[in-house]
């Protein structure tokens, strides 16, 4: 197309023309150096014409330019009127383009170029007055370069070196031969003959004139109508055209002017083509002296169609000379005037475009076209202006480049160029910096839209449309631009109605002149679609400025590498996700009666083009976008028009599908919980080396310090473990949002990571094939005649589900409250999406595992009926269904009454209802079975266990010499219901003193400590344990309590308890003292995960007392266990104590202290031979006046070394005499294990009963528990 440079009147069209079969880029490359000389220096060219050729020669030191510019298309025949008006629209030379090989010859080039001359100018019309043909040799040519005499052909050598300096100079020299025809053309002019040609009528007579009315509707159309141009037939050219030959030829005397003007016609029309050629050669000052010379004429006989143009061409001067001088914006701001640079030229276009919009008044309509060709130049030359300065931010140099060489995109000047130029904000400063608005810019352009459109030809109509667009579209009026681009359906059928002719006569090969009649067949001389798919471009982008996305389904070949793309794994965006979930909840964009409207134009555009694909693409983006504006009909109508036209589309041959286009069918996709028997659990490689302590840790797993860990738990709910070649089942909901059935040719798994092989059911199903991590995305749906889409769904999730609640509410908040300017409400136009990643479904394959089922269980109906306590044998026999071996097998178990205890004890036990033997463990094979025997334990109160056997394939062999930190097992579980009868109930649990008494005369001392179960002498350091048993059912139970003690020998206490009683049983136990490492530690509590904070703060010595009683409590159940035996049965089992309390009294009765204290009566002979006093039945009998020694002996019980005292209470009568200190006796360091001794003499002077006491205190220690000891001495006359 034209490119409608404002300053098109200075510069000489030089028509580039290929020749010969020139390839299309050669052509493109060689023409490509010609038109990087956009202007040539006057002093570059040569004058070397003395006659009236020479009178538009620069002078010899002229400082001025010649511009140029390169159009590779005529105008057109109808624009002949124009030559003397106009003749900076002609082509004033042309230079043809050839290339030269070995097989071509110039002649034949010249021969080429001249045929391709008289086709495109045909008869030897006025224009060009130079001609040239620029001949390139090829690398590889070998051709007589020799031209002959013939200028008009200009060999350029492939050797030679500075080709762009010689191409100058070809064209310096083509311009002066164009100077030079403008002085013969000029001395032509001069003739009475030329003047009366000048002043003829087809050179657009000065007569008055007038447009014939147009109905209003055409000069305001209905912006809710939409239309389009349709082309106007081509004019053809004829013969009674005047042509310049070798001279100019006149028209014949039936063309002059019903006026008879002749030779004394005006001079204005000549003064007026002096200026303009003057302009062309450079020469502005001259021009602009011709140019106010024909001003003056015309303003006593005007002629409003020179005359505009010569204001125009003034308003060209102004700009050039400015372009020459090199004026910047500050200097052409800083002057006396307070008037703006441009004000003057803006004043002599706008009375340009006054003069052209005068009513002229003719005899026929000939002249309406080339009329509002020239009114809508000036109108465009006009905002050219304005853009220009406006888009230079001012006056300078920048603006009159732009003007003058505006290059291949004159609306996209370097400011608008980079990224941010379409937003608003940069276009308001423009505005600002230049002092010209927006709003300026499109009432000026708004004048070219209207009744003047009508009588432009089809080339025409569409370039002004096309630069009205580009302008609009430039300074940010997306809807106007729309609306420009869509105009012409309307146009094409008005000028029946308004009696104007809908296209120019075209002449006939006789020089008839004849219209096109409708139903004519064309024949079309190639194949294309360019003009289809610019079309389609065209239509597309006003649709999207009217908020129809007729893109949003795209075309794809259906084995082109986008296709496969839409199937690659792209990590998928938070922001992806909340886009889909909110589209319903989007405010929306236009109205929706203009955007139906539009739509139904589009489809139908589509299928009179005909375009299938691009039907069936623009009926289902339609459905994808506005289907809440949509009413039923419609929706059927799209999917039903969409559907016929993929059918024939392919039926047609067309290889294309489009992506999926009904919005976001997938709402969720669950797995399905695989059964119990076939879950895998993964554990770390240490669980295969069990401890003794260690019970259950296949099943419990690693320990972790806290009850609750929400990072494990959200690795838990976002990764599950699944068996390799093992099918997994997903549910996936779909959903309808249109009123149609909507058909779906297939519904697949999308997955990454390891292969999955899906299959196309409803409830979806997939195998892992190798082992590894797999990402379940979401599902991949495919509709018909369409490409498969993937579907991405996240992994849901409360903070999920929390952003998109916020971004609901806010979006209906905000709907209906604020309105966005402009554009900027446009979905695609949006902010940037959030770019984090989501969540997904993950699954974690593992190597093939076994597969074992319980065969047969000893159990009856699944129940067992236990006494408490009692212990029972439950035989298991497994089978292993597999092709995989099965060498590892641990049981777990669970009951009803420790099934919240269990989770929480790192031990994984207490008092399980089942147990088993480890080492019957051993391999079972494919297909064989294997027996496990259980032990039950009745406890009260539990009414179900279960019976939970892990078995894996551990030893198998490994790829490379990397040892797995976890291996996998498989968990078989049997739940028991369990029946426990509770019989014997233990209470008063206590603990007694050991009693000092004497026993039978008839008992031996040693048969007495033998039927008391202690193995000395003394009571010290014994004491009674006690306990109630009942019998609260209805048989006799025996009751026995066995004594396992350190340094004391078993002892066993039994009794029968008949239905209904109750009996005591009392057994000796040693007194224990536990090591103070023992007692620091705090008591435990059910699980060592949870870290434990005291509600209320205790005092220290409530602490130490609570620590004492619970460890002093454990010891004592480990000395004391219980059991019992039906009477005359064989039924048996244990009688649990765990239920009873220790007191504080109990305590210290069975707490043994710290030291041992023991105390003695000595006497000595003459000889000094020690003596014991007698002693009997714990009581010793000293003699009276008599001196014998008190011997106090202090031991120390514990595992450390201390320092103590001794305290000795002495009777405080007069009958009783010592010797020594009584209180704060040392006794120095004592070792663990080592004693000290203290003697002291006393007498007893009278007979009777003395009590001694002793008291042994540790420094540092307790001083409520010291060490004390009694002796009691009976004083009698003689001996006992």
């Amino acid at each position: 197309m034209d490119v409608h440079s404002f300053a098109s009147l200075a510069q000489v069209r030089i028509l580039l023309i290929p020749v010969g079969s020139i390839a299309s880029p050669t052509f493109e490359s060689y023409a490509a150096e010609i038109r990087s000389f956009e202007q040539i220096r006057l002093g570059d060219i040569t004058a070397d014409s003395k006659d009236e050729r020479a009178r538009f020669m620069p002078n010899p030191l002229s400082t001025g330019h010649l511009h140029l510019s390169y159009p590779t298309h005529p105008p057109p025949a109808t624009h002949t009127p124009l030559s003397l008006l106009r003749p900076s629209h002609f082509p004033l030379a042309v230079i043809g383009i050839a290339t030269c090989s070995r097989t071509d010859s110039l002649n034949n080039i010249r021969a080429k170029f001249n045929a391709a001359l008289l086709d495109i100018f045909p008869g030897g019309d006025m224009y060009p007055l130079a001609r040239s043909c620029f001949v390139f040799e090829d690398n590889d040519a070998n051709t007589n370069l020799d031209a002959g005499d013939d200028i008009s052909l200009v060999v350029i050598p492939s050797m030679l070196g500075n080709k762009k300096l010689y191409i100058g100079t070809k064209l310096a020299d083509l311009c002066s031969h164009i100077l030079g025809e403008f002085g013969a053309l000029v001395q032509t002019l001069e003739s009475p003959q030329g003047n009366e040609y000048l002043n003829a009528r087809s050179c657009l007579s000065c007569h008055p004139y007038s447009l014939p009315p147009l109905p209003s509707h055409n000069s305001q159309p209905e912006i809710s109508r939409p239309f389009s141009l349709s082309p106007a037939p081509p004019m053809k050219r004829t013969s009674s055209i005047p042509s310049r030959q070798s001279t100019l030829g006149l028209p014949p005397a039936a063309k002059k002017r019903s006026s008879g003007i002749g030779v004394a016609s005006s001079p204005g029309r000549l003064f007026k083509v002096f200026g303009d050629f003057f302009l062309l050669a450079g020469r502005t000052a001259d021009a602009d002296i011709w140019y106010n010379e024909a001003l003056q004429v015309f303003k006593t006989m005007p002629d409003p169609p020179w005359n505009a143009s010569a204001l125009e061409g003034l308003a060209t001067i102004a700009v050039v000379d400015a372009w020459s001088a090199g004026q910047g914006l500050q200097t052409s701001m800083n002057t006396v005037s307070t008037k703006v640079p441009w004000a003057d030229t803006a004043d002599k276009l706008t009375q340009a475009i006054a003069l052209y919009s005068k009513q002229p008044s003719y005899d026929a309509d000939e002249f309406y076209p080339l009329l509002s060709y020239l009114y809508t130049r000036a109108v465009i030359r006009h905002t050219s202006l304005l853009f220009a300065l406006w888009s230079a931010k001012g006056w300078g140099p920048l603006a009159f480049s732009a003007m003058l060489h505006p290059g291949p995109s004159p609306y996209l000047p370097p400011t608008l160029a980079h990224s941010d130029a379409g937003s608003t904000q940069h276009l308001e400063r423009l505005s600002l910096l230049s002092g010209i608005s927006r709003t300026a810019l499109s009432s000026s352009l708004a004048q070219v839209h209207g009744p003047w459109l009508l009588h432009l030809g089809a080339r025409e109509r569409i370039a002004v449309l096309e630069t009205t667009a580009s302008i609009y579209g430039s300074i940010g009026y997306k809807r106007k631009q729309a609306y420009i681009l869509l105009c012409g359906r309307e146009e094409d059928a008005m000028p029946a109605m308004n009696g104007l002719n809908s296209a120019l006569p075209t002449p006939d090969g006789d020089g008839v002149l004849r219209r096109p009649s409708r139903g004519d067949v064309g024949v079309r001389q190639s194949e294309s679609s360019e003009g289809n798919e610019g079309l389609l471009r065209v239509l597309k982008h006003v649709c999207k400025v009217f908020g129809i996305d007729l893109e949003a389904v795209k075309i794809l070949e259906a084995s082109s590498p986008r296709a496969s793309q839409l199937l690659q794994k792209v990590a998928p965006t938070i922001g992806d996700i909340d886009q889909d979930s909110l589209a319903h909840y989007q405010e929306p964009y236009g109205w929706p009666e203009l955007q139906v409207g539009v739509l139904r134009e589009a489809v139908a555009v589509a299928k009179a083009l005909p375009d299938y694909p691009a039907v069936a693409q623009f009926s289902l983006s339609c459905l994808k976008t506005l289907q809440n504006i949509l009413d039923p009909g419609d929706q059927y109508y799209l999917y039903n028009t969409s559907a016929s036209a993929l059918v024939t589309a392919q039926r047609r041959g067309e290889h294309k599908v489009v992506e999926y286009w009904s919005g976001r069918p997938a709402l969720s996709i669950t797995a399905v919980q695989l059964p119990l028997m076939k879950l895998p659990m993964e554990k770390p490689i240490s669980a295969l080396q069990l401890r003794a302590s260690d019970v259950a840790p296949i099943l419990t797993g690693a320990t972790d310090p806290f009850l609750y860990n929400p990072r494990r738990a959200t690795g838990a709910q976002g990764r599950t473990l699944i068996v390799q070649n093992e099918a997994v089942e997903f549910i996936l909901i779909l959903q309808n949002p249109f009123v149609f059935d909507l058909e779906l040719q297939s519904v697949s798994l999308s997955t990454s990571g390891d292969p999955c092989r899906s299959f196309h059911r409803l409830v979806l199903s997939g195998k892992g094939a190798e082992p590894g991590m797999l990402t379940v995305r979401g599902c991949i749906v495919q509709a018909p005649g369409g490409a498969p889409c993937e579907f991405v769904i996240p992994l849901p999730s409360e903070e999920q589900e929390e952003r998109l609640s916020r971004k609901r509410s806010a979006l209906a908040c905000e709907s209906g409250r604020f309105k966005h300017p402009g554009l900027a409400c446009r979905p695609w136009t949006k902010s940037a999406r959030n770019s984090s990643p989501v969540q997904l479904l993950e699954f974690k394959v593992v190597p093939e595992l076994p597969l074992m089922r319980i065969r047969r269980t000893s159990v009856m109906h699944g129940a067992l009926m236990l006494y408490e306590g009692e212990r029972s044998v439950i035989r298991l026999t497994l089978e292993n269904v597999s092709h995989l071996p099965v060498d590892f097998v641990r049981l777990a178990f669970d009951d009803s009454t420790v099934a919240f205890a269990q989770q929480a004890l790192s031990e994984g036990e207490m008092s399980p209802l089942f147990s088993w033997n480890k080492d019957e463990l051993q391999a079972v094979a494919p297909g064989q079975k294997t027996t496990l025997n259980v032990v039950s334990y009745g406890k009260a109160g539990c009414t179900e266990g279960t019976i939970h056997i892990s078995y894996a394939y551990v030893h198998r062999q490994k790829e490379g010499d990397a040892q797995p930190d976890v291996f996998h097992t498989r968990q078989l579980s049997y739940p028991v219901l369990v029946t426990v009868y509770q019989m014997l109930e233990c209470s008063s649990m206590d603990i007694l003193p050991f009693p000092a008494y004497v026993p039978p005369p008839t008992t031996s001392r040693r048969q007495a400590r033998a039927n008391m179960c202690i193995d000395d002498e003394s009571g010290d350091g014994w004491c009674l344990f006690s306990v109630e048993v009942r019998n609260s059912y209805g048989q006799p139970f025996e009751v026995f309590f066995d004594r396992v003690q350190e340094g004391a020998p078993p002892a066993t206490s039994s009794v029968t308890i008949s239905p209904g009683s109750t009996s005591r049983i009392v057994i000796p136990l040693k007194r224990l003292l536990l090591p103070a490492d023992l007692l620091a530690q705090p008591i435990p509590t059910l699980s060592d995960r949870q870290f434990v904070v005291n509600k209320e703060k205790l005092a220290a010595e409530q602490q130490r007392l609570q620590r004492e009683l619970f460890w002093y409590r454990e010891e004592l159940f480990k000395c004391i266990c219980g059991r019992w035996k039906e009477s005359g049965g064989t039924r048996d089992g244990e009688l649990s104590l765990r239920q009873q309390r220790l007191t504080k009294s109990a305590l210290d009765v069975l707490r043994l202290e710290e030291t041992d204290v023991y105390l003695s009566l000595y006497t000595h002979d003459d000889d000094g031979n020690e003596h014991v006093v007698p002693k009997r039945a714990g009581i010793f009998y000293p003699p009276a006046n008599e001196f014998v020694n008190l011997r106090c002996r202090v031991k120390n019980l514990t595992a450390t070394s201390f320092s103590c005292t001794l305290d000795l209470g002495l009777p405080s009568t007069d009958d009783f005499i010592h010797d020594g200190v009584t209180t704060g006796i040392p006794l120095g360091e004592l070792g663990p294990g080592e004693d000290g001794e203290v003697d002291m003499g006393v007498c007893f002077l009278a007979r009777g009963r003395f009590e001694i006491t002793a008291q042994a205190r540790v420094f540092g220690g307790d001083e409520s528990r010291p060490g004390t000891q009694r002796l009691t001495a009976l004083v009698r006359e003689s001996g006992p």
